[in-house]
């Protein structure tokens, strides 16, 4: 298989409260994938464990054939007939999860095949746009088409929605980040493809930083009562706090939160938090955020906005893969192609 050493784009990155040490991956882990070597290495270096989306790639494929054979291509691709399938962008957005579409392909191509990698993850695309193009076997390629598709679409317009986001807010301090919104089993694709798009990850999972909701409060008895136990259990993790009110801001910037929630705040409110805050904490808005009104609220000097929207309500990005023509010889008769 071809795999050529392109760096992948890695724009952004886990935030200041996330301990998921920037998704870092033991290099032990690429040795231990089935995958090829350099693509296991290429997804490594994306910050993404190759072991998991050599998983998800195996779990994508079996549910699409449920034990058995792609009966259609079976019955109407000779077993030997090899193609060029070219994925193609069909609407202009950002890319992302090309590496996982290739590692989908992987579990699937019984012979070596050959890719050719026009475009980066996190590159911008237009309509028509080549994204990879594979030679394979037919059959193979056809089988796999509709997994590899289906996280590049998902992935692709996780990035897409993140880098309107990031747009709206290019010139103020404020990032945008995801949350824990995702789809279970795809939390580290769906968060790779935010950084993909511009934005920064909040925390992976629940044991890598302390969020302090409203139902930790109802159940400790008061906001900072609920700040405080969570700082003597676990002193060494940041702890981000959710309030609704700035008396509650004054209670837990006094008892030292390190990052605040201001949630449901208007842009006024959020003014008054900021000064408040005076620098002691990090704030990030959440709530009551559209692209429309993203740069008003960074403008008031909030650090981060949060959007759970980015990884469970956007849209895919529209991206086909066509089968090229086959070359016609001489006589008229299909060429015969090897790989």
């Amino acid at each position: 298989m071809s795999t050529p050493d392109l760096p992948l784009a890695d724009d952004g990155g886990c935030g200041d409260a996330c301990g998921c040490a920037g998704g870092a991956t033991a290099a032990d882990d690429v040795l231990e994938c089935g995958l090829d070597p350099a693509l296991a290495q290429l997804i490594a270096d994306a910050g993404l464990d190759p072991v998991l989306v050599e998983d998800i790639a195996h779990m994508a494929i079996a549910e699409d054939l449920d034990g058995g054979v792609d009966v259609t291509s079976v019955a109407t691709i000779p077993e030997d007939a090899v193609a060029t399938g070219d994925f193609t962008a069909r609407e202009a957005g950002v890319v992302a999860g090309l590496r996982v579409a290739e590692a989908v392909l992987s579990v699937v191509c019984e012979d070596e095949f050959e890719v050719e990698r026009h475009v980066e993850d996190g590159d911008r695309v237009v309509a028509g746009q080549p994204l990879l193009s594979v030679t394979t076997r037919t059959r193979d390629l056809l089988t796999g088409e509709r997994s590899a598709l289906n996280l590049l679409c998902r992935l692709s317009g996780i990035a897409t929605a993140t880098r309107a986001w990031a747009d709206a807010l290019e010139g103020t301090k404020a990032k945008v980040r995801d949350t824990r919104k995702t789809t279970p089993g795809l939390r580290a694709l769906e968060k790779f493809a935010v950084r993909c798009g511009g934005g920064v990850n909040h925390r992976m999972a629940l044991s890598d930083a302390a969020l302090v909701k409203d139902n930790h409060v109802v159940a400790a008895g008061g906001v900072a009562e609920a700040f405080e136990a969570v700082r003597e259990e676990f002193p060494e993790l940041p702890i981000e706090v959710e309030v609704d009110t700035l008396h509650q801001l004054r209670e837990v910037v006094d008892a030292g939160a390190d990052l605040i929630l201001l949630d449901n705040f208007t842009p006024e409110e959020t003014e008054e938090a900021v000064a408040l805050t005076a620098g002691r904490a990090l704030l990030e808005s959440s709530g009551r955020l559209t692209v429309e009104n993203a740069e008003v609220y960074a403008r008031t000097g909030v650090d981060y906005l949060a959007v759970g929207g980015l990884t469970h309500s956007s849209p895919i990005l529209d991206i086909g893969l066509d089968l090229r023509a086959a070359p016609v010889a001489a006589d008229g008769s299909a060429a015969e192609r090897a790989v």
